[in-house]
């Protein structure tokens, strides 16, 4: 039997002009979008690495919530970066919120994002357990 497949749309008009999801959930695995420090069409924390990667877990915590799931459940990361000499500061904030949690993780350094002022976008993974 097929799992039943729900899109989650947060109303960002980027969701409709490229044709994406938040997050998908297909059955217990959810699937969060690359994420950045946007609200609306406005960039949160221009050029600031720690304070956008803070920002965007945050939006990724209320994607999977939005999906029934929870950062608890999350066992991928993906970290995309234009600085790859500023991962320290990244990775206080990703550790800040996966601490204890330690799914596997990536950071890759990519020539540009969407906007210069975007220094970090991350996508997630989550599978949620049977609790049985």
């Amino acid at each position: 039997m097929a799992s039943k497949r729900i899109n989650i749309a947060s109303g960002t008009a980027w969701e409709d002009l490229v044709g994406y999801s938040r997050a998908v959930r297909v059955g217990n695995i959810v699937e969060v979008a690359g994420t950045t420090a946007t609200e609306g069409s406005e960039i949160l924390f221009p050029h600031q690495p720690y304070e956008q990667t803070q920002y965007i877990l945050l939006k990724i915590e209320q994607a999977l919530k939005d999906a029934g799931a929870s950062l608890k459940d999350v066992v991928r990361t993906r970290m995309y970066v234009t600085n790859i000499f500023q991962w320290e500061e990244i990775g206080r904030a990703h550790q800040e919120v996966f601490k204890d949690i330690k799914p596997v993780a990536t950071m890759v350094e990519v020539s540009d994002l969407i906007d210069e002022q975007l220094v970090v976008e991350i996508e997630a993974t989550a599978i949620i357990a049977d609790e049985a």
